[in-house]
């Protein structure tokens, strides 16, 4: 349903609360060069970090406090780009000012405050986007293709693995309990987990283990899982603290297999009776401006975004019962109470 405040426009003004790192090439140039879209304020607590950010993205106006950027009547949709502690906060916000609001994956620490995300929207009459940016590029739109084709035919199996070693750099956040709800679980395996809900089916039948083995951080290193995505059965194994990195996505049908890595861009690799392909689809320079243009034709009555608040709570749900026993549940403010994680080391 178009929102009363686009009929009749062609153009999406948007506004970003937290142009940080994933703004400077992933997302921030995608609202401006995205067809009928433009970046017209930018928000940052550090006044001078968003001025700098303001010059070098050519855009007209930025603020330091975000209840500025929202009461700007030339910005009609907010980006909110902040770590996941914020997520929810500045959406309610967004939502009571009457504004659409494209948010960063993870939606949230945990599925309640998705909840309040959702509700807050519905309320309000607007659209909510969540960031899970793969869903609409080529290579995964391809993929889609291939399987509703039934080119694998009957899928019998869907397994995602993931090995890094430790991570020494400088965002200390992604395993900061308090900001991200998690460890790189959340923020790494959140796109894989979404995929699969995209490609073969929303996950049921959750259950897992997570661990602390090899980490300084409170927060977990290792998650196991295994799901139904649709009828298919399917496993997940996450390592961050491995030796050496390994990553693949796997898909398996009475026909064929396709095997493809979530986070890097290496060719996909199709296996059937008829051969071997290989499909070298290299991302976009910037890689969520397909989703970002995938939102704008939506919020103008053109289209509809793959990506919605709906589709993000699933993942995040999925999340939540796999970490659910290494934290002690995850229904409450659990990141205020690291002492009774069972799953915590020492």
């Amino acid at each position: 349903m178009l929102s009363p405040q686009f009929q009749g426009r062609a153009l999406v003004r948007w506004g970003i609360i937290g142009c940080g790192d994933v703004t400077e090439q992933k997302s921030g140039p995608g609202f401006r060069h995205a067809r009928d879209s433009a970046l017209v304020a930018v928000m940052r607590r550090n006044g001078a970090l968003a001025a700098d950010y303001a010059r070098r993205h050519q855009v007209p106006r930025w603020y330091d406090d975000a209840a500025r950027l929202l009461a700007d009547p030339e910005v009609d949709a907010v980006c909110i780009a902040t770590p996941p502690d914020t997520h929810a906060h500045y959406a309610l916000l967004a939502a009571a000012a009457g504004k659409p609001a494209y948010v960063e994956k993870p939606m949230a620490r945990h599925t309640p405050e998705c909840d309040r995300m959702i509700a807050a929207f519905a309320a309000a009459g607007q659209k909510l986007f969540v960031a899970y940016y793969r869903r609409s590029l080529p290579r995964w739109q391809r993929v889609q293709e291939l399987i509703a084709a039934q080119e694998l035919g009957r899928l019998t199996g869907v397994h995602y693995r993931l090995a890094m070693p430790k991570h020494h750099g400088p965002h200390a956040w992604r395993t900061c309990v308090e900001q991200a709800g998690g460890g790189h679980f959340l923020d790494l395996a959140s796109h894989a987990l979404d995929l699969i809900d995209f490609l073969v089916g929303p996950l049921q039948a959750v259950h897992g283990h997570a661990a602390n083995l090899a980490s300084s951080y409170a927060a977990e290193d290792c998650v196991t899982g295994s799901f139904l995505a649709g009828e298919v059965p399917g496993t997940i194994a996450c390592n961050f603290a491995a030796a050496l990195p390994d990553e693949q996505l796997t898909i398996t049908g009475t026909k064929g297999e396709v095997r493809v890595t979530v986070l890097g861009h290496e060719p996909v690799v199709v296996e059937t009776a008829a051969g071997l392909q290989r499909w070298d689809m290299p991302p976009p320079p910037h890689i969520a401006q397909p989703l970002i243009q995938a939102c704008v034709d939506d919020l103008l009555g053109r289209d509809t975004a793959p990506s919605t608040g709906e589709t993000a709570r699933r993942t995040s749900a999925v999340m939540d019962t796999l970490l659910g026993a290494y934290y002690g549940g995850r229904q409450d403010e659990f990141w205020l109470r690291p002492e009774t994680w069972p799953g915590r080391r020492g």
